[in-house]
């Protein structure tokens, strides 16, 4: 059966063990868990090529203490009534069931039909793929994801999304999941229906299989897996808030365990749940039309965040934001990448600028400068503490000297933000950045040495709450204040859940921001938009 989740109740898949299912929803919960057999969680598909497919799903036998061998078939048509690829893979208790298997020998830019097929002959619901174009492509289209909080509200961009006929393929830039615990969500703010297993922060390999199959029913995600295929990365709450190689400013090693060990499960649970392969980054390519890169940007290169807070507890503040802004900040030690990542990105922008039009860059966070509106303070709710409202005012003293208002995204690597850019100058590419992280909208128009470097479509939330949590002013009136302080700043929107629908062509890559109407009811329907689009060649967005 494939499970799923309703306001009702939550439904998981078995295979967890039972250490893992501590369940506030008591016995008869932890009891249909465990007693869940058959495909439990539909199928995905993902890691696209011209002529391969990565292909996803998680069955359990009735019997747990072997593994199980299944088929897949691959077909042009939904009804399969003439298998043209397929094969057989293995699974067992130690990936949690899942399955990946990556099928070769398809057709460039040709819609796939897939199942799986179990020992008892019983078969997994049929999803849909897509292989990549090659050559001359007139048009691709690609919905872009970030930031999906399940407590906090429907996943209904993700139905919508699902629902449309035009887009070729999913990017999801991070956040899949979060890793808090239920404690960590203001009463006020759970959406009706939802729940959210473990009852507890994340930790262990147990706690993020569970953690990713209460996402994974959750129905609409699993009609935009059974759509599409996806290309997807993990930014920091699929391990811990603001974590980099050696840390995250949610884990606390006293209280926690060691962080090398939290991290390993975040990753290996990830690659089991996920349809991604182990590459840690990988190029995409769409004929001659674009190249996709999927980055990694949190676990492996990352270096420690330059810590500011000290310098506003100094005895002499502005003076401490200047050495600090002089010295810790430019540091060309800092990466967001690595160097290894680095010169790999550099080296493939050389060479694709020259064979396709497009270079589409994935990041978890976003690297437009942005610095706090000298005004912001006005702009908050009075209920806002008086810690955030210290911390708006740091953020604005810190403006004044030119710092960023975020060291965890790539204003706080500015170095290597440089060399990234310069990288892409350097290979004369057309620079599109697609970026998440932040909840908001947001479009930048991205320098480096005084000319224009690319332009950045960074998105908004799924569902995780954005800055109108803060701020009561009126949303257009925020905006406004923002693009006035930042001048790479070109638009934004900070009140708004939803997704980004790229259309790229040969001379014109536009990007749209699609606001749903709610996401604390299930309604796919639209409140509105925002579209904005690149020419080929100008790397500014036009007017």
């Amino acid at each position: 059966m494939v499970l799923n989740i309703d306001r009702r109740s939550l439904v998981l898949g078995a295979g967890l063990g039972l250490g893992a299912l501590g369940l506030s929803a008591g016995r008869g919960l932890a009891a249909e868990v465990l007693g869940a057999t058959g495909f439990t969680h539909n199928v995905a598909s993902g890691e696209p090529g011209p002529d391969a497919m990565l292909l996803w799903t998680r069955y359990v036998p009735a019997a747990r203490d072997d593994t199980v061998r299944l088929e897949v078939e691959l077909a042009l048509d939904s009804s399969f009534a003439k298998v043209v690829a397929g094969g057989v893979v293995r699974t067992g208790a130690y990936r949690d069931w899942t399955v990946k298997i990556t099928v070769d020998g398809l057709r460039p830019g040709t819609v796939y039909w897939y199942r799986f097929i179990a020992p008892d002959g019983s078969r997994s619901p049929a999803g849909r793929t897509k292989t990549l174009p090659v050559g001359e492509v007139a048009r691709f289209g690609l919905g872009v994801f970030s930031c999906s909080n399940l407590p906090v509200g429907l996943f209904n961009a993700y139905g919508h999304a699902a629902a449309r006929p035009d887009l070729d393929l999913w990017l999801h830039t991070g956040d899949y999941i979060y890793e808090y615990g239920p404690a960590s969500i203001h009463e006020g703010d759970w959406a009706v229906g939802r729940s959210l297993q473990p009852a507890n922060e994340i930790l262990t390999i147990a706690d993020y299989r569970l953690r990713y199959a209460c996402y994974r029913a959750d129905p609409e995600l699993q009609r935009l897996h059974q759509a599409a295929p996806m290309v997807a990365f993990w930014d920091d709450h699929e391990s811990a808030n603001d974590s980099w190689e050696g840390g995250a400013q949610n884990h606390q090693p006293a209280a926690e365990g060691d962080w090398n060990a939290r991290r390993a499960a975040a990753m290996q649970v990830y690659r089991e749940w996920m349809p991604v392969s182990d590459e840690p980054w990988k190029t995409y390519p769409i004929g001659a039309l674009a190249t996709l890169y999927r980055t990694e940007s949190r676990l492996l290169g990352r270096t420690r965040p330059a810590d500011i807070g000290a310098a506003f507890k100094a005895e002499d503040p502005d003076a401490a934001l200047k050495a600090f802004r002089d010295g810790p900040w430019r540091d060309p030690s800092a990466t967001m990448l690595g160097s290894t990542q680095e010169s790999w990105l550099a080296h493939q922008l050389k060479t694709n600028a020259r064979s396709s039009a497009w270079q589409m860059v994935g990041m978890g966070t976003i690297l437009g400068r942005t610095v706090m509106p000298r005004d912001a303070v006005d702009w908050l709710r009075p209920e806002v503490s008086e810690r955030k409202v210290a911390g708006y005012k740091n953020n604005i003293r810190a403006a004044r000297l030119g710092l960023p208002m975020w060291m965890d995204r790539w204003d706080g690597y500015p170095a290597a933000r440089s060399r990234l850019l310069q990288a892409a100058q350097a290979a004369d590419a057309d620079l599109v950045m697609l970026s998440g992280d932040s909840h908001n909208a947001w479009a930048y128009g991205l320098i480096e040495d005084g000319r224009p470097a690319g332009v950045e479509f960074a998105g908004h939330s799924v569902t995780s709450s954005g800055a109108e949590g803060d701020f009561g002013a009126d949303p257009r009136r925020v905006a406004e204040g923002f693009m006035a302080a930042n001048p790479e700043l070109k638009w934004a929107d900070t009140s708004q859940r939803g997704y980004m629908m790229i259309e790229v062509t040969p001379q014109r890559l536009t990007g749209e921001w699609l606001f749903l109407r709610t996401i604390k009811v299930r309604d796919t329907s639209l409140a509105g938009s925002h579209r904005m689009h690149v020419e080929r060649g100008r790397k500014v967005f036009a007017a």
